[in-house]
């Protein structure tokens, strides 16, 4: 038997668009991280190749070999479901595409499971910059280059920087960040969708980082240090339940992440009340 509430959205309403319950639209970190799609089997590899070293040579010597350390990091993959089910006579009593707006529930709601096993991994970072006693400040940001700068992390395009909306709000207080005296008019942070390029990264808000007690856990990292395996996509499908009388909208994915360069990712915990 079908337990949803589709009652609320009946024609005495007399609503002709159905409101989703506000929700991110599916994952927003899955493009800023490694990502391998199409695996076969419930594990992924990650290759990890060490940096080599330019060396000189004796006249008409051999070229000495670079000693390159080979490495691999081992990704395990999670099948994750979403299904609702709408009752059949509950769809001739409203004029609301029911299926249709179900269906985008679930989809968000496996992207936002993606940006759960993404963030989970990022957690699992153990280079803080700075302590968690402060907000994000212009120290705390200049902290975190320099040790993304120390580590020898690319500075290539490919850094990006999440941060919750507390932090964002900070950032909009700091000169150097927001000011168009300090970064020109073309990359003010307001201007647009919520991102800004800045010190060599995309910085950008998200709702969903892991807060402990009163620590918010926001990081910096490059592309390359999280891996994203995909063995089976976000798909949906919708098939009736002959015995509930109702249609049943299912969503499912099979996904994975590991961290593959721990110096690639730096944690900065913020102090939010």
């Amino acid at each position: 038997m079908s337990t949803n509430s589709i009652d609320v959205a009946f024609i005495k309403q007399y609503e002709k668009e159905v409101h989703l319950a506000y929700q991110r639209d599916g994952s927003k970190l899955r493009n800023t991280v490694r990502t391998k799609n199409g695996v076969i089997g419930a594990t992924a590899t990650f290759q990890k190749i060490s940096k080599g070293t330019a060396t000189t040579k004796a006249r008409n010597g051999k070229i000495p070999r670079l000693n390159l350390d080979h490495s691999n990091v081992e990704c395990t993959l999670e099948d994750h479901y979403a299904l609702y089910t709408i009752d059949k006579l509950d769809e001739i009593k409203t004029n609301i595409d029911e299926k249709a707006a179900t269906q985008t529930s679930a989809v968000n709601a496996l992207g936002r499971k993606t940006d759960e096993i993404l963030i989970s991994v990022l957690d699992s970072s153990a280079n803080y910059a700075q302590d968690g006693t402060t907000g994000l400040t212009l120290d705390k940001v200049l902290t975190a280059f320099e040790m993304l700068g120390n580590a020898d992390v690319p500075d290539d395009g490919e850094r990006y920087a999440w941060v919750g909306y507390r932090q964002w709000s900070q950032l909009l207080q700091i000169d150097e960040f927001s000011d168009a005296d300090y970064v020109g008019a073309d990359d003010l942070p307001w201007k647009g969708i919520q991102a800004k390029r800045w010190l060599g990264t995309m910085w950008m808000p998200h709702s969903g980082l892991s807060k402990s007690s009163n620590i918010r856990r926001c990081y910096w990292y490059h592309k390359s240090a999280i891996g994203h395996a995909i063995g089976a996509d976000v798909q949906t499908s919708m098939q009736e339940i002959f015995d509930e009388a109702s249609t049943g909208v299912r969503a499912m994915m099979s996904q994975g992440a590991c961290l593959i360069d721990a110096a690639g990712v730096v944690s900065m915990r913020c102090l939010e009340s």
